[in-house]
């Protein structure tokens, strides 16, 4: 039996399944299972490389008080390491996000401040410029996954050589979305190291603007979407959008409908951004028409959200089901 010191140490080296029960046209795709990760999620790897690496260069120490703006599950990876390593953890939570993320950094320890979800970068109550105003305003840590060097070297140094290792490096496109950008750069970087011929794929939300940019460089105002965690109305500091081959937007419909059909048919319970994730993978799958090994990840558990895309009545609330 192997056995770990504590939670921290069972961060990564994450199964990967190959769906094979869903409509993926000549392609094979797997999913890795990154909300098997203690904390539910992918962000447990940039929570623990950022206060590792925020700690070696002597920023921050046992005691400190850390802040963090975060669509909830890189908050959880930070709440999981605070725990372990002593720190207070205040969080700054955009009103969209599910209550179950909030109850869960509650019941690690983290202070919620919840803010607007309807404005954009540069108004004091968006979740980032309000973290960063707060940091100051009180001498506390601001982790700042968006422009952290720690963020991607996580995917770099650990993401990218697992799915390289699971795949027996026969890898033909990896589809992943942004967030705060650091598993693109992170993955892409490694990846493309490997195999220049391999093709990474940008799944956008509708209402963001990553795809919209990949195919025209231009820069537009953003829309609104449901989907958590995933597309932006900025292109984060960290966020190497060169690396991308090709670029779909799926609709909040799509990815939440295609989200409960990985459940149903595959009994593997994601979030909505591995729904969107899954969507463009599905998409690109379909319009192939040589054999390709795709890779997408299930980014985190849709225990997350039970009260909105697993439970039906919001579905119809939204007008998603009949």
């Amino acid at each position: 039996m192997n056995t770990f010191d504590n939670v921290l140490e069972m961060i990564g080296n994450t199964p990967m399944v190959e769906f094979k029960k869903m409509d993926t046209g000549v392609c094979q795709l797997f999913g890795k299972l990154e909300s098997q990760n203690p904390g539910g999620s992918i962000k447990d790897r940039i929570a623990v490389s950022m206060i590792d690496a925020a700690e070696k260069a002597g920023d921050i120490k046992a005691g400190d008080t850390l802040i963090e703006a975060t669509a909830g599950n890189t908050g959880l990876g930070l709440a999981l390491v605070a725990a372990q390593k002593g720190y207070k953890l205040k969080i700054v939570l955009p009103d969209k996000m599910s209550k179950e993320k909030a109850y869960n950094l509650k019941a690690l320890g983290a202070e919620v401040i919840w803010t607007r979800s309807d404005v954009m970068k540069g108004h004091p109550e968006y979740y980032q410029d309000m973290a960063e105003r707060l940091a100051k305003e009180n001498d506390w840590y601001y982790i700042n996954q968006f422009a952290n060097p720690a963020n991607f070297a996580a995917h770099y140094k650990t993401t990218g050589p697992e799915i390289w290792q699971q795949t027996a490096g026969k890898i033909d496109a990896m589809v992943v979305g942004v967030g705060s950008g650091g598993t693109v750069t992170g993955l892409g970087r490694y990846l493309k190291e490997q195999n220049p011929d391999m093709e990474m794929v940008l799944a956008d939300p509708e209402g963001s603007i990553l795809a919209h940019y990949h195919e025209t460089g231009e820069m537009v105002e953003a829309g609104s979407w449901l989907v958590e965690g995933i597309g932006e109305d900025f292109i984060p500091d960290i966020c190497d959008m060169k690396l991308f081959d090709k670029a779909y937007y799926v609709s909040d419909k799509e990815a939440l409908m295609v989200a409960r059909e990985l459940m149903t048919k595959e009994a593997i319970m994601g979030g909505s951004s591995s729904g969107t994730l899954l969507a463009a993978a599905l998409k690109y799958c379909r319009e192939q028409t040589e054999p390709k090994r795709v890779v997408t990840l299930i980014c985190d558990t849709g225990n997350r959200y039970l009260s909105k895309m697993y439970n039906d009545e919001w579905m119809k609330e939204q007008g998603f089901l009949d």
